[in-house]
């Protein structure tokens, strides 16, 4: 689902573009923030595909949160568009953030959608394509019988370190690696959702139905209609729960 932020201390001015935003764009998922702390934590829980930012927010200034999001390594080149009120500070922003456009308030309609369309519906359309590509890529490994296989990535489980081989255990059946490290089979995968939970594992995020803490330092990952399990290590804790929780609604 292609997402925006929306950041704007005032409730009203807030308010009027969600509802712009909302009435036409139903396959967009809207986050709200009134303040840069707030926005930084959504932004670096989720995944954010177009920031709105007011220039100036009460507590802090819209370019400093813009310079903020442009550090995180996956938002250096995703659009940053900037409402205001003043054209002083829009010059300032493109040199200094590389923004995309701005909005000036108050808000014109057919402005609004004339610019976000270009966006939205665009990038909508390549995040289906990249979809699409991922779920049907495929990888081709040895097997220590010295059988080449091909595994569809969708497929995967997770994937266990076992001395000097790599046992992958997908939905048809579970393959053993001839010589091969996890850092060399996770360059292969080259997927986002498979992501490393220990130094000798990696898991399918989309698989993952339960988390269990073990001990301090290790946790049980479970995994949807499959008996095995997989480690979580304390190093890579954050990312994975993270990355579990990811489009999903968090009671407590």
């Amino acid at each position: 689902m292609y997402s925006i932020i929306l950041v704007e201390d005032d409730h009203i001015q807030r308010d009027i573009l969600k509802k712009m935003l909302v009435s036409t764009y139903k396959f967009v998922k809207i986050y709200e923030a009134d303040s840069e702390s707030t926005a930084l934590d959504i932004i670096e829980k989720n995944d954010i595909n177009m920031f709105l930012i007011d220039v100036n927010l009460k507590e802090s200034s819209g370019l400093d949160l813009a310079m903020k999001i442009r550090d995180i390594l996956k938002y250096e080149f995703r659009p940053i568009i900037f409402l205001t009120t003043h054209m002083e500070y829009i010059t300032q922003a493109f040199k200094q953030t590389h923004c995309y456009d701005y909005i000036l308030k108050p808000y014109d309609k057919n402005k609004v959608y004339t610019m976000l369309n270009k966006l939205i519906l665009n990038e909508n359309n390549n995040l289906n394509k990249y979809k699409d590509e991922d779920e049907d890529k495929e990888i081709v490994i040895t097997l220590k019988s010295g059988i080449y296989v091909g595994i569809n990535i969708d497929d995967i489980f997770f994937i266990e370190v076992k001395d000097k081989n790599c046992e992958v255990n997908t939905i048809n059946d579970i393959y053993i690696t001839n010589n091969i490290s996890l850092k060399k089979i996770m360059k292969l995968i080259n997927c986002e959702y498979i992501i490393q939970s220990h130094r000798a594992f990696a898991v399918n995020r989309n698989y993952i139905c339960k988390i269990e803490k073990l001990d301090a330092k290790l946790s049980t990952v479970y995994f949807n209609k499959y008996p095995k399990t997989a480690l979580l290590g304390y190093k890579f804790k954050n990312k994975v729960i993270s990355e579990f929780k990811k489009g999903k609604v968090i009671i407590c």
